[in-house]
């Protein structure tokens, strides 16, 4: 503060005696000021407190534009441009110009106030000769490694500081027009790009760039008066077949900074540019970048594409056009009210220059940047799409020529396309007409899988497509395709094609499944259309590669809307014919059927079909599957994978008897739960060698809910024979009190596909098998289940029924003498002794005990069990004889008397 305030005192004393002094004296006593005043400066780290700050710069600016006018006057441009380094540098013992550029230089960073007093001292005009004569005259001389002084940069970049901070004020700009090297310094950035100095490029485009934002009225009159935007575009025509491409770009885009920010004033310049063949110049100049390296002359063609597509907004009169709207159009589409922002296209010339770059250019990056552009125009109003496609007709012309493009230009345009249907909510019928051709000739295999997937997403969209793309005879082409395609597959099962396997003919199969699928989901009308051309034999074929099977199954799953028998025909067909490695698609087709069984009327199709001895032999064929260590080609599989196929296995029987009087009738009826017994008990994890061991006395005993959470949910080591007999016991718990069907133990597997999905194009390395995880039992429905079956949960809750398949517990009990394993003694009788109690609780209500009457459970305990249930020192013994008690106390079945 002591510093500031002698230094106060100081320059009050130079004001004071200033009038009284000689020019030279008084600037040397104004110099000798500067220093003190930047060392107190930079010492209190730009904070101030000197009142005359105003003063001092306007003293201090007009002294270095003195200074400057000075080294100019009269000399040779060349001459003048060296005696103006010399003055700004620091260099021997004349700093006294660099000494008042620092001073300028850090005062222009103050406050308002002291800029305008910059400004007023005639500053701008100087700076702006000084800026012209760098830029058009380089200096040979540098320093000894060839490269700028660390000084010259330092020179500058305040020198270039002080002329953006005073050229962003419409003040400074209006300063500039006193003298004519603005019009000149435009004219020759437009003309001498490739002779000019080197190092002062970049800095003359920031500062050219920053006067254009700050245009006036009275600089666009100036600069029209001069014909500043008429000769440029001369040059720059002359420039455009001489010199890089990206340098010309450069240049170009100082000259159209000018044109695009003054339009919000005046259309001056504007008209003056299209009068001209700015147009013309723009489009030959874009043209010429085809070709270049990546990032080289990107930010400043980027710069030109920005700018072409703002003027595509800029002009006098609203576009005024009367399209046809096709019907049919979405429901929620009223052309009537479509919002718009008044951000609308006026100006077609500009744009017409965006579309011939697409048209006639096939380089990836000037094609991406103009769909870019576009989605950019649509985006600003909702009505551009229409004004644009009712005049011009980007769109429909692209779609013609989209098949000669790159594919990442060809996927951008259909994204494009897909928005007008997602974003726009309109349904462009013509383009479509030519994207579905593009899909009939098949010209090139990535461009039609790419619109096949763009009208893929429409159709999911809405049901309308479905009528759509079946009246315009699309669903007939795919289906004639896939004919095509399955005739090839049947005939070459079991051999390699690489043609088709390593080629886009795999994925567009499969893309054209998934859109029959989505054209006849919801649907009726075309999966009669389906089932009429005869095609369900075919699409059959499909069924047997992992990448084609959901939409397979999806299509399948529709005919069952129109006949339940044809589809269980199909399913269990190919579950019953399906070999011992084929695990995933048993897997898939047991998930396809849960879904159908979700509806009742189709459970008498599923018994009249074979389903459940379908079912039951896909248990048959897992005999051993579980051993520990596995065996044979079991060994390859993996438990989880064996366990899962299990689970949805009974899930599918415990759906088909859901609710089924007559489908549990004939299961009971024809002994099924018996064969299900065996078939489980055939796993291998299960004992199957001989009579029980001499019973132990028990150190502990855990209830079966413990002993889930033990074999799952704890660090206690459990063999893996025990930890898969627990989960059948689980699975049939589930079974037996009519939940098992809504449970989900497992998570979806994602299945191999050669077709990558609109936000997810990684390849074939991102589409691996998931391994399949276990999740924890539980006797809560999981929450993420749909409630298709009813809510059975709270049923259960509100009355003290819990069987619903009473020959499940009977599956159980079969199971009991199974439970055991040489060296497990002791845990062997830990777990019957729970399963025995967890079935004692079960039969506890009357209600229940009326549901086991006639199951057989009896029956089952004594022939099952006859070691326990005649020892009494069994540990088994009590607990069976309760349920046996219980159980005959409401009925004894006669095969029991005998």
């Amino acid at each position: 503060t002591l510093q500031w305030e002698i230094l106060g005192r100081q320059f009050v004393e130079y004001e004071q005696m200033a009038p009284f002094l000689i020019p030279e004296e008084q600037q040397r006593r104004l110099l000798d000021f500067l220093p003190p005043f930047l060392k107190a400066w930079e010492q209190s780290a730009g904070v101030i407190v000197f009142p005359n700050i105003q003063l001092l710069a306007s003293e201090v600016s007009k002294l270095l534009t003195k200074e400057i006018k000075r080294n100019l006057n009269g000399k040779p441009a060349e001459e003048a441009r060296l005696a103006l380094e010399q003055l700004l540098q620091q260099k021997g013992e004349a700093e006294d110009g660099c000494l008042l550029l620092k001073s300028v230089y850090l005062l222009s960073q103050t406050d308002m106030r002291t800029m305008c007093n910059i400004i007023g001292s005639g500053l701008p005009a100087a700076l702006m000769q000084c800026l012209y004569l760098f830029f058009t005259f380089p200096l040979k001389k540098t320093s000894d490694d060839g490269e700028t002084s660390e000084d010259d940069t330092q020179t500058q970049e305040m020198l270039v500081k002080i002329m953006l901070n005073m050229y962003r004020e419409e003040q400074g700009v209006e300063e500039l027009l006193a003298a004519d090297k603005l019009q000149s310094l435009i004219i020759a950035t437009a003309s001498l790009w490739n002779q000019c100095s080197h190092s002062w490029k970049v800095p003359t485009g920031r500062v050219l760039r920053t006067i254009s934002k700050a245009q006036t009225k009275n600089s666009i009159v100036y600069l029209q008066a001069m014909d500043c935007i008429k000769i440029a575009i001369q040059n720059l025509f002359k420039l455009a077949d001489t010199i890089p491409a990206c340098d010309v770009c450069e240049a170009s885009s100082i000259v159209l900074c000018f044109v695009k920010d003054s339009y919000p004033i005046s259309s001056a310049l504007l008209t003056e540019f299209e009068n001209n063949d700015g147009y013309q110049l723009l489009l030959k100049i874009i043209l010429r970048c085809e070709g270049l390296q990546q990032n080289e002359g990107d930010p400043y063609l980027d710069e030109i594409l920005d700018m072409l597509t703002c003027l595509t907004t800029c002009g006098k009169t609203e576009l005024k056009v009367s399209g046809n709207i096709v019907h049919p159009q979405l429901p929620h589409f009223n052309f009537e009210h479509t919002w718009s922002s008044g951000m609308t296209v006026k100006n077609l010339q500009a744009f017409q220059v965006l579309q011939s770059i697409f048209l006639k250019s096939n380089d990836q990056h000037l094609c991406g940047r103009i769909l870019e552009a576009i989605g950019t125009i649509w985006a600003w109003d909702t009505m551009n799409f229409f004004l644009l496609e009712w005049t011009l007709q980007p769109i429909n012309q692209f779609t013609d020529i989209i098949h000669f493009k790159p594919h990442p230009v060809q996927v951008q345009f259909f994204r494009l396309v897909e928005s007008i249907v997602l974003d726009l909510s309109y349904v462009p019928h013509e383009i479509l007409k030519k994207v579905q051709y593009l899909i009939k000739e098949n010209t090139v295999p990535f461009c039609t899988l790419t619109a096949l997937r763009c009208l893929l997403s429409m159709t999911k969209k809405d049901l309308l497509f479905s009528d759509i793309f079946r009246d315009s005879g699309l669903l007939g082409l795919l289906l004639a395709l896939l004919r095509k395609q399955a005739k090839i597959l049947r005939k070459s099962a079991g051999t390699h094609q690489p043609g088709l396997e390593e080629g886009n003919e795999k994925e567009l199969n499969a893309v054209m499944l998934k859109m029959v699928a989505a054209l006849t989901v919801g649907s009726v009308r075309n999966t009669v259309v389906l089932k009429d051309y005869g095609m369900v034999p075919y699409i059959k074929i499909f069924l047997d590669d992992e990448c084609y099977r959901s939409a397979t199954l999806s299509i399948l799953e529709q005919l069952s809307v129109i006949n339940y028998e044809e589809y269980m025909s199909i399913i269990i067909g190919a579950l019953c014919s399906s070999t011992q490695g084929e695990l995933h698609l048993k897997l898939d087709l047991l998930k396809s059927l849960l879904r159908i069984l979700e509806s009742p009327k189709s459970h008498s199709a599923f018994r009249t079909s074979s389903g459940f001895n379908g079912l039951l032999s896909l248990l048959s064929d897992m005999e051993g599957a579980l051993q520990d260590p596995p065996s044979g080609l079991w060994a390859a599989v993996g438990q989880n994978c064996i366990l899962e196929l299990v689970f949805y296995t009974l899930q599918g029987i415990t759906a088909a008897l859901h609710l089924d009087p007559v489908n549990s009738n004939f299961f009971q009826r024809n002994g099924l739960f018996e064969k299900m017994a065996e078939d489980l008990g055939s796993l291998g994890c299960f004992w199957t060698q001989g009579e029980w061991q001499i019973p132990l006395s028990l150190e502990k005993t855990r209830t079966f809910g413990e002993f889930l959470d033990a074999a799952f949910c704890s660090s206690e080591p459990f063999p893996m024979w025990l930890k898969n007999c627990i989960w059948i016991l689980n699975f049939l718990d589930h079974m037996v009190k009519g939940t098992l069907h809504l449970e989900s133990y497992f998570e979806e597997r994602k299945p191999e596909t050669g077709e990558a999905s609109r936000d997810d194009q990684e390849g074939p390395q991102a589409q691996e098998e998931h391994p399949v995880a276990f999740k924890r039992p539980g006797n809560k429905l999981p929450a993420s289940v749909p409630r298709l079956w009813g809510n059975l949960e709270e049923k259960w809750e509100m009355g003290d029924c819990t069987i619903v398949h009473p020959g499940a517990v009977c599956v159980m009990v079969r199971l009991l003498p199974k439970l055991y394993k040489e060296g497990h003694s002791q845990l062997s009788q830990e777990i019957q002794c729970a399963v025995v109690d967890h079935i004692q609780s079960l039969v506890k209500s009357e209600k229940s005990r009326q549901v086991m009457c006639g199951s057989g459970l009896l029956s089952t305990i004594i022939t099952s069990c006859q070691h326990a249930f005649r020892n009494e020192s069994h540990p088994l013994h009590l607990p069976l004889t309760r349920v046996f008690e219980k159980l005959a106390s409401q009925a004894i079945e006669p095969d029991v008397l005998r």
